[in-house]
């Protein structure tokens, strides 16, 4: 046992949570320490399975008066593994799993231990959404905390944007809500400022009658990927508000429903998504169609949750992942020359690169209404090494880390913190930008000893502490 954890004190904490204590010593500990990025392998020291807010308070008070570092996971999924450390607590929220639609208000409140698929299983039945992500097993808590881009962005505005409230853990042990009248500076920092400022234990969102979505992927030859960029950049966001439609580089699977004949084929393709109804979304797709036959077109109307869940049976939990991103004001042609380049290099399967566009209703929220910076970027960038084998983890990286290099001299300066591996503070400062000096203050104010630090984190600064 750790000389600074005595034995009294860890079987008190044991003997008050509902949840499991998980030592390295257990069975189901190897398990337990997993997360969605296998190229993440951190040994904590303890993993706290919370079942309740309860539990989320008396670990959040051991942690701190053990002086232990600290680590909050939901899904998983967080692409530098910021969800757990060596040597750490880990508080695990997965338990805290469940959801309450309430349709007469519009608004849905889910655990913080759960995932969007959760949330799309439970508002679907009520013909309704909340926008999130491209992938259902993500944990709504860091896909919110960090922003939140997906298929309906420019429909319905970033995660952060449908937020209504959240109820927090705070470092000094203390339960608060956050939403637009309490604790609103908390409120403003949680939406896009990540797990800086405490343990959101739920989220109140805001729906939208969204159930069938007129959407898909259509894949085109290599080949044609440059003339395809230069049309996609000029159309989408131009485009109204209910067409989504974000750009990838991919490998097609070697599998069903993809036809053989592009089994294992690099290629590029827009994943669209429509949210008017079928007869408008069809006429919508006529120049869409018109400007170049697809060697698949896979765009049709399917449930919103379908969509939601298309991608998780390619990117199971397991893979090895390395990240690089940033925010994009214009897509040059030399820009696009370069993502070409890169495109015919990509070194395994699984590897991608994806552009998600942030226009429509996400860039009429002002730059400081949120923490989320980069509200007049027309793109989030995301270039991912992608690999089951280990052996590959040198080879996806370098591919990786040389197509970053190669176009981040055509980018806006930060990017998106869901995206970010652990790159240093600057990188940090450079995402949040102007809006970085509050959110230090807001730091300083609700966790000045900056217990939340495994995270891309914020460094408090002042003096004024939570009451």
């Amino acid at each position: 046992m750790s000389n600074h954890i005595k034995e009294a004190s860890l079987n008190s904490l044991k003997q008050s949570l509902r949840g499991r204590v998980i030592e390295p010593a257990d069975s189901d500990y190897a398990e337990a320490r997993k997360v969605y990025n296998a190229m993440i392998d951190k040994k904590p020291r303890l993993i706290a399975k919370c079942v309740d807010v309860a539990d989320v308070i008396a670990c959040v008070n051991f942690a701190r008066e053990n002086k232990m570092l600290l680590a909050v996971r939901c899904g998983g999924h967080n692409a530098g593994g910021l969800g757990i450390a060596d040597d750490a607590f880990v508080i695990d929220l997965a338990p805290i799993k469940f959801t309450r639609v309430d349709p007469a208000a519009g608004t849905v409140t889910v655990g913080g231990g759960c995932t969007w698929a959760d949330v799309d299983h439970a508002t679907h039945a009520f013909g309704m959404a909340v926008p999130s992500g491209i992938i259902s097993t993500t944990g709504v808590a860091g896909l919110t905390l960090g922003g939140g881009i997906g298929h309906l962005t420019r429909k319905c505005g970033l995660t952060i944007d449908n937020m209504v409230s959240a109820d927090v853990v705070l470092a000094n042990g203390k339960f608060v809500q956050a939403n637009a009248k309490r604790n609103s500076d908390l409120f403003w920092a949680l939406r896009g400022g990540g797990g800086n400022f405490g343990i959101v234990t739920a989220f109140t969102f805001k729906l939208h009658k969204i159930d069938t979505v007129y959407a898909g992927p259509m894949l085109y030859h290599l080949s044609d990927a440059a003339e395809v960029m230069k049309w996609y950049r000029n159309f989408i966001h131009k485009a109204p508000d209910d067409l989504n439609g974000w750009f990838a580089f991919l490998t097609v699977p070697p599998g069903p429903p993809f036809p053989e004949n592009l089994h294992l084929k690099k290629m590029c393709g827009i994943i669209w998504c429509c949210t008017a109804p079928q007869a408008k979304a069809e006429k919508m797709f006529g120049p869409i169609r018109a400007f170049k036959k697809p060697a698949l077109d896979f765009v049709g109307p399917i449930p919103q949750p379908v969509l939601q869940g298309m991608f998780d049976p390619i990117y199971p939990p397991g893979l090895q992942w390395y990240w690089r991103a940033d925010f994009v004001n214009e897509l040059s042609d030399e820009a696009i020359a370069q993502h070409v380049r890169f495109a015919k290099a990509m070194p395994t399967m699984h590897s991608t690169m994806h552009m998600y566009p942030i226009t429509g209703a996400a860039a009429r929220v002002g730059k400081n209404k949120t923490a989320w910076n980069y509200r007049d970027a027309k793109w989030s960038q995301v270039m991912v090494g992608v690999d089951p084998d280990p052996a590959n983890k040198e080879k996806i990286t370098k591919w990786t880390k040389d197509y970053f290099d190669a176009l981040h001299p055509f980018s806006a300066g930060g990017a998106y913190v869901n995206f970010m591996m652990e790159e240093g503070e600057d990188r940090v400062k450079a995402t949040y930008g102007a809006n970085y000096k509050r959110l230090a203050q807001i730091k300083a104010k609700y966790d000045p000893t900056n217990l939340f630090r495994v995270n891309q984190n914020i460094k408090p600064s002042g003096a004024k502490r939570a009451a």
